[in-house]
């Protein structure tokens, strides 16, 4: 006969244990155990499971498979060209960001059955949505269920080429006696959908909470087990919706895709870099326009700096959409390498339009909107700037450089600063290209 015990298992790595802890020995992290009920005793199920047979790499036939396009080219892009048959996809995001949104529009665009199973709105619920998403499609069922076993007969029933899951968080297996939401409830769902989806070669979309910190619910594990992790960025106050893979099998984690959220639901930006710059104000001191690549796609955007004198003994310092760690470290390579004083003076920046960025091309940007809100310096608004910035205050090379000079043309920008390595590869260009060593010479040419 099965009896229950309770085990404590750590939330970030699926560590296990049998008493209470408050740092996980495995990935150190402070209370993060939580308490799930385990019956032991029961013996699983083996006999009659098929055994895949054992073969050579040489052995194996495999053709690249079509992939499943949901007409909306920025999720497309994100996923690698498309849904994978048989892969499982999370996504994960704040609440009221927009996910429930996006998977329903991949759904309507789809002329194959789809499946939406909602955990969290009634079918009339989900009918609002939907009307107010314009959303009409006689191949699109819908089912409020949380239980795995009803989920599985609606999929054999009706064979879809997509199901939607939202959210893996109220999805529970009647087997177990474990609350919905748990990492035991949470693990073993997910594992039965993919074997589901591999054997019968649908795509799941698995949508999932994300916690106060930004990561997504759940067990660590959770991320291994599926296919393609993707992120919804975005602020509330901001209309934008940043689309970024952190995992993906089939593809780039590189792609980004670009979204403004409006009344009938989200709709794809196809010229991010117009749209961050179409409010810029042209003549004001600290604001500077730079190249970013997201992937393939190079995205110009405003950074925009304010320096200010402070009035109490440790100076602000303070970024969004960039890392503040990395602001620490250009702001000392300012006053070293520079001669500038910061320290005295608060510092505050933006990357304009929400967007989040983490390329090290941006630096010699960063450094020069400081400069010139230092300085009260207006720089010239058709001059672009691109360069990571060393240490020693160099001015280091770049990926994909004529990418960026191109979607600088493109945009009407007559002058564009790189690091003088790049300038040697380069061809004959309507644009301006001023090559730089160092941040010496990149705040003196843009100051004059």
């Amino acid at each position: 006969m099965p009896k229950s015990r309770i085990k404590y298992i750590c939330s970030n790595c699926g560590y296990e244990s049998l008493r209470w802890i408050g740092k996980c020995p495995e990935c150190e992290s402070w209370n993060a155990f939580v308490e799930e009920l385990v019956e032991t005793g029961k013996k699983k199920q083996t006999a009659g499971k098929n055994i895949v047979p054992l073969s050579r790499i040489n052995e194996i036939f495999a053709a690249e498979e079509e992939r499943i396009q949901t007409q909306i080219e920025e999720f497309d892009r994100v996923l690698g060209g498309g849904l994978m048959p048989g892969s499982v996809i999370l996504l994960g995001g704040d609440p009221g960001i927009g996910k429930s949104t996006l998977a329903m529009q991949a759904c309507a665009n789809l002329k194959t059955p789809v499946l939406y199973v909602s955990g969290e709105e009634s079918a009339k619920q989900i009918k609002l949505r939907a009307e107010r998403l314009r959303i009409t499609s006689d191949e699109f069922f819908v089912l409020p269920e949380t239980d795995l076993t009803a989920i599985l007969d609606s999929i054999n029933k009706i064979s879809p080429s997509l199901v939607v899951i939202d959210s893996i968080q109220t999805i529970a297996m009647s087997e177990l006696d474990n609350s919905p939401g748990t990492m035991t409830q949470i693990r073993e769902c997910t594992v039965t959908l993919m074997e589901e989806a591999k054997k019968k070669h649908f795509c799941v979309i698995v949508i999932g909470h994300v916690t106060k910190e930004g990561f997504i619910a759940g067990p660590k594990i959770l991320e291994h087990i599926v296919d393609t992790v993707i992120q919804f960025e975005g602020e509330h106050h901001h209309s934008f919706r940043i689309l970024r893979a952190q995992k993906n099998r089939f593809g780039s984690t590189n792609e980004i895709g670009v979204f403004e959220m409006h009344e009938n639901g989200l709709q794809e930006v196809r010229n991010p870099s117009k749209l961050f710059l179409s409010e810029r104000e042209r003549k004001t001191s600290g604001s500077i326009v730079t190249s970013s690549m997201e992937g393939t796609r190079p995205i110009l955007l405003e950074v925009q700096a304010l320096v200010t004198p402070s009035n109490f003994g440790n100076p602000q310092r303070v970024a969004t959409g960039f890392d503040y760690r990395r602001l620490a470290i250009l702001l000392a390579v300012i006053e070293k390498r520079a001669g500038l004083r910061l320290s005295a003076n608060n510092v505050f920046l933006n990357m304009a339009g929400g967007i989040k960025i983490t390329e090290p091309a941006i630096d010699l940007a960063v450094c020069c909107s400081i400069a010139s809100s230092l300085l009260d310096k207006e720089i010239d608004g058709d001059t672009i700037v691109v360069g990571e910035v060393g240490l020693g205050g160099e001015v280091r090379s770049v990926s994909q450089i004529e990418k960026r000079i191109q979607e600088a043309e493109k945009l009407g920008f007559s002058t564009i600063l790189i690091p003088s390595y790049n300038n040697a590869s380069l061809k004959d260009s309507a644009i301006k290209i001023i090559p730089i060593d160092n941040l010496n010479s990149a705040i003196s040419y843009l100051m004059s």
